[in-house]
């Protein structure tokens, strides 16, 4: 299938029962796939991003975050971020950017730093009853691969990155690096 370099409008509803549009056409979009609800991985890099929301509105950049789990799941473990959270427990949206569910999303070693640090971060928030313990068995598994997408007003993709295990995916400031300067914005 070929992948998109273009998106096509659409209108998401979130977890917060809203409604978006992608593209926006006030704002670029940085689209990000994540695995499932309560994922140490994710939650750990979605609270990097969380803590540098004002650098990432001041680009004009909207965040919006897509989980291959329920909008109830996702209301239990992430429903605190500042961004926009979309629940697709069917994959749809995954199959259309061509972001894929593969063994090596755990395997690969280069995520394995990661894995424990998030996973010592979690076990804390979750024994000072901060946060929920992570699901054992989460909707639609464990081998999800990240992806993020920048998308233009235009609906162009001016960007993206298919991660290659758990823990690849744009940082803050890679994301940041990325953003065309506003005179040559489309």
């Amino acid at each position: 299938m070929p992948l998109p370099t273009t998106v096509p409008t659409r209108q998401l509803v979130t977890i917060a029962d809203s409604t978006i549009r992608i593209p926006d056409q006030d704002c670029l979009i940085h689209l990000q796939f994540r695995r499932f609800a309560g994922c140490p991985i994710c939650n750990l890099h979605l609270r990097s991003f969380a803590v540098r929301h004002a650098e990432i509105l001041a680009a004009d950049i909207r965040e919006v975050v897509v989980f291959h789990s329920s909008a109830a799941e996702l209301r239990k473990y992430e429903g605190d971020l500042p961004f926009d959270l979309i629940a697709d427990p069917t994959r749809t949206l995954y199959r259309e950017f061509g972001i894929e569910a593969k063994p090596r999303a755990l395997v690969d070693p280069r995520a394995w730093p990661t894995i424990l640090r998030s996973v010592a971060t979690v076990s804390r928030a979750v024994r000072r009853k901060e946060k929920p313990a992570p699901p054992s068995n989460p909707e639609g598994g464990r081998l999800g691969l990240p992806g993020d997408f920048l998308i233009a007003p235009d609906g162009r993709v001016l960007a993206s990155k298919f991660g290659k295990h758990a823990d690849d995916q744009w940082s803050v400031d890679e994301l940041l690096a990325l953003v065309p300067a506003p005179e040559t914005r489309p």
